[in-house]
């Protein structure tokens, strides 16, 4: 019997040091040893599109792309914010030509025609599928409208922008990549933003399952989780406790587009930022399903839950 225990120790200890190891050295290869890459000399391209370019990180990796010579569709909603950042980085870049599309991404259908329209006549070969927005509380009080417009912006969207562009390059024999701004909520459940967690767990899992299907073409697909993002992401949103604390670990959006333009080919999954990496660690430790299983009977006793629901009362929709 004992040498059944010290074999099995062993065999333990492999697992956990295989599990860990391999985690820790992609994050490290692509965090500290992998250095930036120029994009448009990687794909040989002129072209890329953003969606929610004109704030927060799809902003700052849309500035970076202008930086390497690379012209930028701008997507985003059709406000004040578009039209400013067309403005500065065609007034900053004037060498590359930028193209904004007003399109809500949350309205089924009516998105891809504008986006379409706009590229028409170029090869977009580097895609980012970065527009999202979170929808806090509970889940029932949310109209079925809202959650739909959430999971249409969030992950629909995406999948529509990648059909449309993947064949595009596949058609004309094209290297490019596509890179998913997902988030450390695709790995850990997520009550009080069950829309948000859930769009992001099938970006990932999207992501994941797609690049092995097209890296043989020269095409590579990239999912970031990044830890809360110090941008206007959360502005107006109900306050949950757990998210403000992580919040004070946030990463700035313009330390994003350096890590990640790193990461692209050389690894599918990218964590950033200490809330990530924690998310990922735990879910490597501790198996989801007993611990939320553990969890739910006594969840309506967490500090959070008794502030949302405090707040459905005094809305009087309890």
């Amino acid at each position: 019997m004992g040498w059944f225990l010290t074999v099995l120790s062993y065999f333990g200890l492999a697992v956990v040091f295989l599990s860990f190891g391999l985690y820790a050295l992609f994050q490290i290869l692509c965090g500290s040893y992998f250095k930036y890459q120029n994009l448009k000399d990687r794909y040989k391209a002129e072209w890329a599109l953003v969606t929610g370019a004109s704030t927060g990180i799809g902003k700052s990796i849309a500035t970076r792309l202008a930086q390497q010579g690379l012209s930028v569709v701008l997507v985003a909603l059709q406000n004040e914010a578009l039209d400013a950042t067309h403005e500065e980085l065609s007034t900053k870049y004037p060498n590359v030509e930028f193209r904004k599309v007003g399109a809500d991404l949350g309205q089924q259908g009516g998105y891809m025609p504008a986006i379409i329209k706009a590229t028409a006549d170029v090869n977009v070969q580097i895609v980012f599928c970065n527009a999202g927005y979170i929808l806090p509380g509970f889940f029932y009080t949310k109209t079925i409208e809202q959650v739909q417009a959430n999971i249409e912006c969030n992950a629909v969207s995406a999948v529509q922008v990648t059909h449309h562009f993947l064949k595009r390059m596949m058609d004309a024999s094209l290297k490019g990549c596509f890179v998913y701004t997902s988030s450390a909520s695709a790995v850990l459940p997520s009550p009080f933003a069950v829309s948000y967690a859930s769009t992001k767990a099938f970006l990932s899992m999207f992501a994941i399952s797609l690049a092995p299907e097209v890296k043989w073409l020269g095409i590579d697909v990239l999912a970031v989780h990044p830890s809360p993002v110090a941008s206007r992401f959360y502005d107006g949103t109900v306050k949950i406790g757990m998210m403000e604390a992580f919040r004070k670990l946030a990463v700035g959006p313009d330390e994003l587009p350096d890590i990640i333009f790193a990461s692209i080919g050389r690894t599918i999954w990218k964590d950033v930022g200490p809330v990530a990496l924690g998310f990922r660690l735990l879910e490597k430790l501790v198996d989801l399903n007993a611990l939320f299983t553990l969890a739910a009977p006594i969840m309506h006793r967490m500090p959070d839950f008794q502030q949302q629901l405090a707040a459905l009362r005094s809305s009087g929709r309890s």
